[in-house]
């Protein structure tokens, strides 16, 4: 019996319309745009606005696009997970709520939260669904308002982030494609570098914690940069070496959207010219789980049947991996 891969066979991105440019940004704090440039590589981030919007929305947006585009009943969904440091509620899961949304009745959902690291986690936890023999299409979805967590009147974090969602739609095949193989870490100790204060058991939300401004995203820029930097860079090389990959025959390095000097640093690692990076960051901004399914969305209809692509992130807590596969479709087709 050949071996069942779990290949992408279609993907889809959803942003808001408005666009939070580097120039408002800069009359709501002591910013500007050459300072994030320089620094950040951000120039727009787009905000959902809206009473009653949630990540669920955004994500149920990238879901039902995805289902139009590859011509795919709700009914033929066998499993929706759902990824993202920003659900709509503590529970019930993310998957859930966007699953009633589209109408994916016969499978089920749930979601996984490894921050930034968490489309990669979701993607690989779902691939094996599929090479099990049991699941023929699983959804996997990232979705992020990160803006509901982003503390306005701070400038070393308010610049970064953006609101997005983009879902994949996995499947089975028995050719030399999909998801090959992954390198994913983790030190808990990270956590407190990058988290937020209050609003989980083991500080849950009282009058003192919003006074005191703790349900916002709180970083610590140095040891974040330098531990991503690190780290990210180190499990791309680790992959190229293991599956002898070089600068010739690997098509595209997709990495986490946070900070254009974190992702060139990984692509210089990695030996690769720019024209291999797939980067939107100047456009959105880092949107979380949304990141890296958004740039393959971008850079669909350059994608080919068979192309070596290395995914790579960094995520709170501290998360990171890199994973690679032969990509499954030409994307202009």
């Amino acid at each position: 019996m050949s071996k069942i891969n779990a290949v992408i066979t279609g993907v889809q991105g959803w942003v808001p319309e408005y666009r939070l440019t580097n120039d408002e940004l800069s009359t709501m704090v002591d910013t500007s745009d050459e300072w994030i440039m320089q620094r950040i590589g951000i120039r727009e981030r787009r905000i959902l606005k809206g009473k009653g919007k949630g990540s669920a929305y955004m994500g149920a947006r990238a879901v039902k696009g995805l289902l139009e585009k590859t011509n795919t009943s709700p009914d033929e969904i066998d499993l929706i997970i759902g990824t993202g440091a920003t659900p709509d509620m503590m529970f019930p899961a993310n998957a859930n709520i966007i699953a009633d949304m589209v109408g994916i009745k016969n499978g089920f959902g749930f979601d996984i939260n490894a921050a930034c690291s968490g489309f990669l986690y979701t993607l690989q936890t779902a691939a094996q669904f599929v090479e099990s023999g049991r699941y023929k299409k699983v959804i996997v979805v990232g979705a992020d308002k990160m803006s509901a967590i982003t503390d306005y009147t701070d400038r070393t974090t308010c610049p970064l982030f953006g609101d997005a969602a983009a879902a994949v739609l996995l499947e089975p095949t028995e050719e030399d494609l999909g998801i090959i193989d992954h390198i994913f870490g983790v030190d808990g100790s990270g956590r407190h570098h990058l988290h937020m204060k209050a609003g989980g058991s083991l500080k849950p939300a009282t009058h003192e914690t919003v006074d005191a401004r703790e349900h916002f995203i709180y970083q610590e820029g140095q040891a974040v940069f330098k531990f991503a930097v690190t780290k990210m860079a180190d499990v791309s090389v680790e992959m190229m070496e293991k599956h002898q990959l070089t600068s010739e025959n690997l098509a595209w390095l997709v990495p986490h959207q946070a900070n254009m000097r974190i992702i060139e640093a990984t692509a210089r690692r990695m030996g690769l010219p720019k024209e291999k990076v797939m980067i939107n960051i100047q456009r959105y901004g880092n949107t979380t789980t949304a990141t890296i399914p958004m740039c393959l969305w971008e850079w669909e209809d350059q994608l080919k049947k068979g192309d070596n692509v290395i995914l790579a992130a960094f995520g709170g807590g501290f998360t990171w991996g890199s994973l690679y596969m032969k990509w499954g479709y030409d994307g202009k087709a």
